[in-house]
């Protein structure tokens, strides 16, 4: 018992028997931003970074939006929409970019990027392929912080806007080849799919990945017969899965892959080089084989195109044909159903404007949030991308180790 009095009085000695202070968390200080909404500029992007839905959810949080005059109209959305939703519409492009943040779908111009000002914070797609080292420069003088769109990861660690983009893709591919296989388009007057008793059209889709996926889904929701080829076994292992039945699938060999081209009535190529130069695994001879008035769609045309015969087309003339096979090439497929990818976009985007304000600014969330930080390829005019630095031979810095210092 004395022990136990003497221990008492030791801790009493040390105030730990002392009543404590009650520890509670410091507040976020909230930060309103000024978002601009620029017209996009750029060849036949119909897109818009964020819908008037998306404006008001802003806007009642304490947000002001900037969006300028026909904005969204090629998305159909037009500016009394954004005007209800209490955006202020603005009419020139240097109003716009006095905002704070911009949001824009295709990469700024040189001329757009000399309208901007310094420390503003920038979400867009980077495309960092088609541009070189003096516009890459040019943001740096400016000292921006840059985010890309098609690098931004969510909890599940995956690119929620490159699957989007993907999905509209992969399910528009499949509608495209339906109408030009149709009468209407001097195709051979197929469906795409089949009814009873007639042999129902085949589809051939290279590529495993989300593209290949969702074509596969409405090709087989059409009732067409399905052909799937990749080199990943897994990528086709999980396809099979997810679409949760036997389909015909194989790695790509040359042989077996002509074999199917000769029967096929639609190709799809959807091949994803992961920031390289798709591979062409379908040689001139293969389409010259291939059966008069079939369809190809050719959806890795942005990187490269997976077919010899490919080259670059447009919405205003998206078809040539070669060996009588019907080419279509177009490199922005989601721009073809705006509307739809404008309202997958913003659904990406307002949450994280939301959480910029939440957090009390950019520069917190970043810090906070790695799925953000992965899209940042510019932080305040430093180089934070890898790839870009080293097609450019341009210093860059990691980005974590910015935020450890910041």
């Amino acid at each position: 018992m004395a022990s136990q009095g003497q221990t008492f009085i030791r801790l009493s000695a040390e105030g730990k028997l002392l009543p404590q202070e009650e520890m509670l968390e410091v507040s976020r200080q909230k930060k309103n931003m000024l978002i601009g909404v620029p017209k996009d500029t750029s060849f036949q992007e119909n897109r818009v970074a964020l819908v008037p839905e998306a404006v008001n959810l802003l806007v009642n949080n304490g947000h002001e939006v900037l969006v300028e005059t026909q904005a969204g109209k090629a998305s159909h959305f037009e500016d009394h929409e954004y005007s209800e939703a209490g955006a202020k519409i603005v009419y020139s492009a240097k109003e716009v970019y006095l905002a704070d943040l911009i949001l824009k779908v295709a990469p700024p111009s040189l001329e757009e990027i000399e309208m901007m000002h310094e420390k503003q914070f920038l979400f867009s797609a980077l495309h960092a392929t088609v541009h070189d080292k003096e516009y890459f420069r040019a943001m740096m003088e400016k000292k921006l912080t840059t985010i890309a769109f098609e690098n931004l990861k969510d909890d599940c660690n995956t690119y929620p806007i490159v699957r989007s983009m993907s999905e509209i893709a992969g399910n528009t591919a499949i509608l495209l080849a339906a109408e030009y296989l149709s009468n209407v388009n001097n195709g051979k007057g197929l469906i795409l799919g089949g009814i009873s008793g007639v042999t129902p059209t085949e589809v051939v889709i290279l590529g495993a990945g989300t593209v290949g996926e969702f074509a596969a889904r409405s090709a087989m929701g059409l009732g067409a017969v399905v052909k799937v080829f990749d080199n990943s076994i897994h990528k086709l292992r999980n396809l099979q899965s997810r679409l949760g039945t036997r389909i015909f699938t194989s790695i790509i060999q040359p042989k077996v892959l002509q074999k199917a081209l000769m029967r096929a009535d639609v190709v799809i190529g959807a091949l994803n080089a992961h920031g390289k130069r798709t591979p062409c695994v379908v040689t001139e001879a293969m389409v010259s084989e291939m059966k008069a008035g079939s369809v190809i769609v050719d959806v890795s045309i942005d990187q490269g195109g997976c077919f010899e015969t490919s080259r670059v087309t447009n919405h205003s003339d998206p078809i040539f044909k070669k060996f009588d096979v019907i080419h279509y090439c177009v490199p922005n497929i989601p721009s073809r159903v705006a509307r739809t990818a404008s309202y997958a976009l913003s659904n990406v985007l307002a949450p994280i404007l939301l959480n910029i304000g939440e957090e009390g600014g950019f520069e917190i969330l970043l810090k906070r949030d790695p799925g953000v930080r992965n899209g940042v390829y510019l932080f305040n005019g430093i180089l934070t991308n890898s790839f870009v630095g080293e097609t450019y031979g341009i210093a860059y810095k990691d980005i974590d180790l910015l935020m450890a210092a910041f």
